[in-house]
């Protein structure tokens, strides 16, 4: 059997995205639509369906990247390749040990995600937030069933209640059988010959939830919570979806994450570094007091344990306090004249008193 990268033209280690594009491209070229009539387009389009429905699945990649278009000794095919039991079928129409597939299993629903936005505080501590989500949702009338009250699906006659049909065709090796979804029932095996009148056979109606979300301590931007079973519901009563809940903290003006540390810039006067003071620093738990001794510099760095963000470690981070030293940009004449005076005590020269308006004109004029 031709092998299914070579197929779809990718190599080994492409990735899903480069799989689904090669595999639209060639689907829209080899489509029985497009290729009325010819049989060879035909036959190619089922082989590269085949061959990405195997390798789009990560489970069944796997396999086939292990053990080819077969399974291990002693496992059973299913649907994923070409086995035994599916020869057997082709010849005498039934499995090899005498039992017949049975119908399809529940139809699962689709994920949704939705976005939620946090401060840093929420972020830190956890919360709960309530999100509104619209999506499908099991029809009260049917109660999932997608038929009238009363009544019952049917049985599908086309496919026998498997949820699936099956083709024999010959090639180099004999014949060979290929299955794919029921076209008249979806793969669900079954049909309704009495749709509910609310939901019109799909046992689903539009409907807008409020749903809880439970925000865990520590969490990040850009993460996503999953709500297993809260999703979309799916048609006929199936396996409800999942619901994903994108997060997003807004920024805080007087923190910057990084990880589980917060950077706090304080800005302090030229004064206050020289001779030290003790002043308010803010944190996620209120205000602590920060002392800041003589002769601090700007860009030292102070470190407040756990005062940080949590982590998932059960620790907290911690909170570094960068100093900036501020340099006044105007100063009145008596703190300048100050000014002076200390830089004489020090011996540090400085530049000369800009001269007065009067003295400027005067010096035009000469």
């Amino acid at each position: 059997m031709p092998d299914y990268y070579e197929l779809l033209g990718v190599s080994r280690a492409a990735t899903d995205d480069e799989i689904k594009r090669a595999y639209r491209a060639l689907a829209r070229k080899y489509h029985p639509d497009a290729n009325p009539g010819d049989t060879e387009a035909e036959a190619r389009f089922k082989e590269i369906s085949v061959a990405y429905e195997t390798l789009r699945d990560p489970e069944r990649r796997r396999r086939y990247d292990m053990f080819g278009e077969g399974q291990p000794a002693g496992a059973g095919m299913g649907a994923e390749g070409f086995g035994l039991n599916d020869l057997f079928d082709a010849f005498f129409g039934g499995d090899l040990f005498g039992s017949r597939r049975g119908p399809a299993g529940p139809v699962r629903g689709p994920d949704l995600e939705t976005r939620v936005e946090l401060t840093l505080v929420e972020a830190a501590f956890g919360a709960t937030r309530s999100v509104q989500v619209r999506m499908p949702v099991t029809c009260p009338r049917c109660e999932g069933s997608a038929c009238e009250p009363g009544t019952h699906p049917a049985r599908c006659d086309t496919c026998g209640g498997a949820g699936e049909v099956r083709q024999v065709r010959r090639s180099l090796l004999g014949q060979v059988v290929t299955a794919s979804p029921c076209p008249a029932c979806g793969a669900t095996g079954q049909y309704i010959p009495s749709p509910c009148r609310d939901c019109r056979g799909d046992g689903r109606i539009g409907e807008t939830r409020d749903i809880d979300v439970e925000i865990p301590a520590g969490i990040h931007h850009g993460q996503r919570l999953l709500l297993r079973g809260q999703g979309p519901a799916a048609p006929r009563g199936g396996i409800p979806g999942d619901l994903y809940v994108a997060v997003a903290v807004t920024p805080d003006p007087r923190f910057e994450r990084q990880g589980d540390d917060l950077l706090h810039i304080r800005r302090v006067a030229m004064t206050q570094a020289a001779l030290g003071a003790e002043m308010p620093v803010d944190t996620l738990d209120g205000e602590e007091l920060l002392v800041v001794p003589a002769g601090t510099q700007s860009g030292r760095v102070f470190r407040l344990k756990g005062k940080g963000m949590p982590s998932t470690h059960g620790r907290r981070g911690d909170l570094v306090v960068e100093i900036r030293v501020e340099t006044p940009e105007r100063l009145a004449p008596e703190e300048a004249e100050l000014l002076r005076q200390f830089a004489e005590l020090r011996g540090e020269e400085v530049s000369a008193p800009e001269p007065g308006l009067f003295s400027r004109i005067r010096s035009a004029f000469q």
